[in-house]
């Protein structure tokens, strides 16, 4: 035992003095300049620990990405619509062999044994498990073991960067687990334990309505005079001018991504149903079980089943009983599920571990604690929506650029083969998760000065939705304002994506004409960055059902999945003459083909950071973005459209 623990403390000196030695070949690969006060370096990661080293190799073409989802995405391209199809989005993509052989000689030339270095089926990611010992000599790094505050997960991750000789960087995209939190250590509680970090289902790293109940006096009548105090099925339909009979449901689809333990239940939609839509009782969704993702009803705090209910219960009541709706409940009941693993099992290019099938790369799944989800992480085979309504959000702090960037990516993948990806913007306003902004040094604090924008909405591949409101004593028929009832309205400015070119025009309109109050230091004024949100619905005094009674909540995360419902009739309509689906729909909705299209919000503002935030303004703003849906006018342009 003491001749193993010389020899393993022996061999650890030999192989970081030799990354010592050639550390002058060696270049910052990705850092971290600070780190969230919620995570604790609490010790050393033991030396032989195993990893399952993911090295993602550089994709050839991303420099081309923006240009490719254009062509098929604006109106006014003669490839409108024509959207490509899951193999040739591969093939396109797939990094050069060149690449692959030099951080393969890379890895053999620094001790790895050639049989230990497997290449994913899609050429996208080469896999070893190494030990952590090793893993900081090929990285020149440190690993700790973090905990976070808000949690009882501990996460392995590199202390502050790690690096890559300079010929290997300029050929990998990202490296993992190092900064990024996604390798978690054996839970220190019973196995019964129920993750509530670490994913986006969980307070620490998401946002979930702000619930006001239960509510004792509520009407359930379908008459559209108290609209202003709760908002139904019929006030959504009156707003929006909302009226529409599914033709071509079993050519359409709408998918909800829910994360475990995240869940809805059965007899709450049932209640909500028969009170706002009775037909649909008995009706529930479609599920797609991804990665052991399961309905657990057995919690008994209210939360586990306020963001699922909220979403199933007013997407499936607006689309009616012709159009199923997919329920995608990811992740098992023990460590959960993430965004990657929801667009691993849509998309088998993405896929980290190329379909689980050899355990020692796969840190997640199969999950051998008891009750755990035993199968592979899935890599390709979920159904592929045409719309997908995604109600949680990051801190931009939460994930490094890299991180973000390659999931980025992933996402105009899916809108080169016609998917729409929505994200809520956030409940902060200018602020992030729990009312948290950035310090001078990036770290995301309480009482900060800087504003923290919000990820996936921030990616120029998604539609980020924000929230308006029936204003106090407002009929329906009134305009509405930016939210400021519980929530405000997420939006602000990127500080990791540049402008897509198709919102150039409408975000510079805003600065020049509107600009913010704020000193450049604080929030991104370089009028180069992408902003957000581009898209907002109503977000304020919504009426769920939970656990059998009525409350009253608030949040970007029911206007993600109305704005689904809305969209996925304009799919359906299309569809039924014979029309692609609407896929990314940024570009059109920037265009000269929508003007005039959408409800102008000019009203309210989104305050956060000790601020009032931004202004909701004629055009385009940083709180509701262009306006809310005009339901017949929508309809009309897109079918327009070839």
């Amino acid at each position: 035992m003491v001749l193993t623990r010389l020899f393993l403390i022996l061999a650890k000196g030999l192989s970081l003095a030799a990354a010592s030695l050639s550390l002058s070949s060696y270049v910052v690969h990705e850092s971290r300049r600070s780190i969230s006060t919620r995570w604790t370096p609490v010790r050393r990661a033991e030396h032989g620990v195993l990893l399952p080293l993911r090295i993602g190799l550089k994709q050839e073409n991303l420099h081309s990405l923006e240009e490719y989802l254009l062509d098929v995405s604006h109106p006014n391209s003669p490839n409108y619509g024509k959207h490509w199809a899951s193999t040739k989005v591969a093939e396109t993509f797939r990094p050069s062999s060149v690449a692959l052989g030099i951080v393969r000689a890379w890895l053999v030339d620094s001790g790895l044994e050639s049989s230990r270095i497997e290449l994913s089926s899609t050429g996208g990611w080469l896999h070893a498990t190494v030990s952590v010992s090793e893993a900081e000599s090929l990285l020149a790094t440190e690993y700790y073991v973090y905990q976070s505050s808000e949690e009882d997960v501990e996460y392995l991750a590199c202390k502050g960067a790690y690096h890559l000789p300079e010929h290997v960087s300029k050929h990998v995209d990202i490296v993992t687990p190092t900064l990024h939190f996604d390798a978690k250590m054996k839970r220190r509680t019973s196995p019964e334990f129920v993750g509530r970090g670490g994913q986006p289902g969980t307070s620490s790293r998401s946002h979930g309505p702000k619930v006001v109940g239960p509510i004792e006096d509520v009407s359930v009548s379908t008459e559209l005079e108290d609209c202003n105090n709760q908002i139904t099925l019929p006030c959504l339909r009156a707003l929006y001018k909302f009226e529409y009979a599914p033709i071509a449901s079993d050519k359409n689809s709408l998918g909800i991504a829910e994360y475990t333990p995240q869940a809805y239940i059965p007899s709450d939609l049932d209640q909500f149903f028969q009170n706002y839509s009775k037909s649909l009782v008995g009706e529930r969704p479609v599920m797609v079980s991804i990665d052991g993702g399961t309905i657990n009803n057995n919690e008994t705090d209210k939360a586990f089943f306020e963001e699922s209910n909220l979403d199933l219960q007013y997407s499936m009541g607006l689309v009616g009983k012709g159009q199923p709706v997919t329920l995608y409940q990811v992740g098992d009941l023990i460590i959960n599920g993430t965004f990657n693993n929801f667009l691993d099992a849509l998309d088998g290019s993405y896929c980290t571990f190329e379909g689980g099938d050899n355990r020692a790369f796969d840190s997640t799944y199969p999950d051998p604690a008891p009750g755990g989800f035993k199968g592979p992480t899935q890599c390709g085979g979920a159904p592929l929506p045409y719309i997908i309504s995604t109600s949680y959000v990051h801190d931009e702090t939460d994930l490094t650029p890299a991180y973000m960037q390659r999931q980025c990516a992933e996402y105009a993948k899916l809108g080169l083969m016609g998917v729409t990806v929505l994200y809520a913007s956030g409940d902060g306003g200018v602020a992030g998760n729990d009312g948290r902004c950035l310090t001078d040094d990036g770290q995301a604090a309480e009482g900060a000065p800087r504003f923290m924008p919000g990820f996936p909405a921030e990616c120029p591949y998604v539609t980020g939705v924000g929230a308006t409101q029936v204003n106090p004593g407002a009929k329906v028929t009134d305009p509405e304002s930016a939210c400021e009832q519980g929530i405000f309205s997420g939006g602000g400015w990127s500080n990791v994506f540049a402008m897509p070119d198709y919102q150039k025009e409408a975000v510079q309109t805003y600065l020049e004409k509107y600009p913010p109050p704020y000193p450049a230091d604080i929030w991104n004024s370089t009028g180069q960055s992408r902003a957000f949100p581009d898209i907002a619905v109503n977000g304020a005094n919504y009426l769920i059902v939970v656990q059998g009674k009525v409350f009253r909540v608030s949040g970007t995360s029911a206007s993600s999945p109305v704005l689904a419902a809305i969209l996925s009739a304009v799919n359906d309509a299309r569809l039924a003459v014979g029309k692609s689906p609407i896929g990314f729909i940024n570009p059109t909705i920037y265009s000269a083909a929508f003007e005039g299209v959408l409800n102008d919000i000019t009203n309210g503002s989104n305050p956060g950071c000790g601020t009032n935030g931004f202004a909701a303004q004629p055009g385009w703003d940083p709180v509701t973005g262009l306006g809310t849906p005009n339901f017949p006018k929508m309809l009309s342009r897109w079918l327009e459209l070839p």
